[in-house]
């Protein structure tokens, strides 16, 4: 499952995802990429966001994220 097939596997189960490159924030800090989630079985007190360096970075925090509320993709 690449990071679009997971993004739309989150939508099908009502889960919000961003996923973002920001240049400003690579100049700045090297932090460029974050990812946020939030809703659907998540709950609505399971909002979820992170900014790292790299694009697997974020989406290695966001599979430990899913996997600490029971929702695994790959389960």
């Amino acid at each position: 499952m690449d990071l679009f097939e997971l993004m739309e596997w989150l939508a099908e189960r009502g889960v919000t995802t961003v996923f973002k490159a920001d240049g400003d924030r690579m100049l700045e800090h090297g932090k460029a990429w974050m990812v946020i989630v939030g809703g659907g079985p998540l709950g609505e007190d399971s909002f979820f966001r992170t900014e790292l360096a790299t694009a697997d970075a974020c989406l290695d925090a966001l599979l430990a994220h899913l996997e600490s509320k029971g929702l695994p993709p790959f389960g």
